[in-house]
């Protein structure tokens, strides 16, 4: 399954698996019942704790039948067994179905930021490039990038997400997605603003696509053909992003490959084009899921169309936790989200977590 993105659109490419077609066909009648990731960093020390517990259960018992859960960082983090238990106390509660998004940032943290002290080592990106904006709000001074240090060795890194997968499948997740969108590793090195490498990681669209590919082989060795790549072609984020035709050839060339495999808040940024026009004729036969910036209303046209296959929901999930009995209700969706604690822990880590109300039925 593939995961892409553009300016609005994020989409899921049913192309590896092999899902039962009821799923689908179950996923078409709750066209408001899936949770994308939002990456909200609620855990101060890296582990999950007692509020991720209910933020997850509200969209469980809010509706919610297949959650993407936030991104999980593949280093550090994905080796303690702590880790692992905590996941599997309570999955098994839950009816929804769960997939862990593994995450490694590179590039796009700081070094003087909690979880980059916790793990010892230094900002890795493919090329010692600094991206441009940005500012790390949660660190005293409120700092901007720093130029990372070039990743000698990126097999490595690939063994170390097939490790995170391995962790996932112990604690009984369904399957794994793989972040690589959003400015994150895997896309910094399909990216040619961001990668300048001389070896075989780069220098052609072949190369440049060679990481996420050996990656997204590691993650199936261990979940099988049911795994998931999310991909951003719009770029912009953390500052990575290439020209448009560059981006076309690129991602044209990736997506054919994975389908021979299976044989600021307020502007948004990078190249508007239609991800589903462009994109879509070169995976034919395959479920194709969205989300971004799309109304429960638009939703059910996407679906009835059959534009998509289904929609996936991030913010106004995390805003009604109920979401699913709203829209089966026919219920307003009146919470305003608050945007400056989507990724920041407050003094009360339920602020903008899980404080949102739900409806009265």
């Amino acid at each position: 399954m593939l995961h892409f993105q553009s300016h609005r659109y994020v989409c899921f490419v049913h192309t590896l698996g092999t899902w039962k077609r009821h799923d689908f066909e179950q996923a078409q009648w709750e066209p408001s019942s899936r949770m994308s990731a939002m990456t909200p960093n609620h855990s101060s020390k890296t582990v999950p704790n007692k509020i991720m517990k209910q933020y997850y259960e509200q969209w469980a018992f809010g509706g919610a039948s297949l959650i993407v859960t936030e991104g999980t960082l593949i280093t550090c983090q994905g080796y303690l067994e702590q880790r692992i238990g905590r996941g599997m106390e309570e999955n098994y509660r839950f009816r929804s179905r769960r997939w862990q998004q593994n995450l490694f940032t590179a590039l796009a943290p700081h070094p003087e930021a909690p979880e980059q002290i916790m793990a010892g080592v230094p900002v890795y990106a493919p090329s010692a490039i600094s991206a441009r904006r940005g500012k790390f709000r949660h660190i005293n001074g409120a700092p901007g990038y720093v130029t990372p240090t070039e990743i000698a060795g990126p097999t490595i890194l690939i063994a170390q997400y097939k490790q995170a997968a391995i962790n996932a499948q112990k604690a009984s997740f369904d399957s794994v997605e793989l972040l690589a969108g959003n400015g994150y590793l895997p896309e910094q090195f399909l990216n040619s603003t961001s990668n300048k490498c001389t070896d075989k990681w780069d220098g052609s669209v072949e190369n440049c696509t060679c990481f996420a590919l050996e990656t997204l082989k590691a993650l199936i060795e261990v979940h099988g053909p049911n795994v998931v790549i999310k991909l951003g072609p719009f770029g912009g984020n953390n500052d990575v992003g290439m020209p448009l035709q560059e981006a076309i050839d690129t991602f044209k060339y990736l997506f054919c490959e994975i389908k021979s495999t299976s044989s600021d808040f307020r502007k948004k940024w990078g190249i508007p084009h239609d991800v589903l026009e462009i994109y879509s004729p070169f995976l034919p036969n395959t479920h194709i899921f969205v989300n971004g910036g799309i109304s429960p209303a638009e939703a059910e046209e996407l679906v009835s169309i059959k534009k998509a296959a289904g929609v996936f929901f991030g913010v106004p999930w995390l805003t009604h936790p109920d979401l699913g009995k709203r829209t089966q209700a026919g219920k307003e969706l009146n919470n305003t989200p608050d945007s400056t604690t989507f990724y920041v822990v407050a003094n009360n880590p339920t602020v903008g977590y899980t404080d949102y109300k739900e409806a009265m039925y």
